[in-house]
């Protein structure tokens, strides 16, 4: 079935509190290289048929007016996928 993706995560200069836990988590099961963890959101917008460009630019004023909270995350990325 296509569909739009749209990837959220939260802004780069807010704290991100389960991206932490699970950072802490990784550290003492032994995976020190890791830095920091940050976690999103993945939705997925189903359709009939392929999107096409309109679907694509509603679905990126929807991901911004509605799938995202704009004062703290960011719509990073919206795509076709098949």
């Amino acid at each position: 079935m296509p569909k739009i993706i749209v990837e959220v995560m939260p802004k780069a200069d807010l704290l991100d509190p389960p991206g932490k836990a699970v950072a802490n988590a990784l550290h003492r099961q032994g995976h020190s290289r890791i830095e920091n963890v940050r976690i999103g959101k993945r939705i997925e917008l189903h359709y009939k048929d392929t999107p096409t460009q309109s679907d694509l630019d509603a679905a990126a004023k929807i991901a911004e007016d509605f799938l995202s909270n704009g004062v703290i995350e960011d719509v990073v990325k919206i795509w076709v996928e098949a």
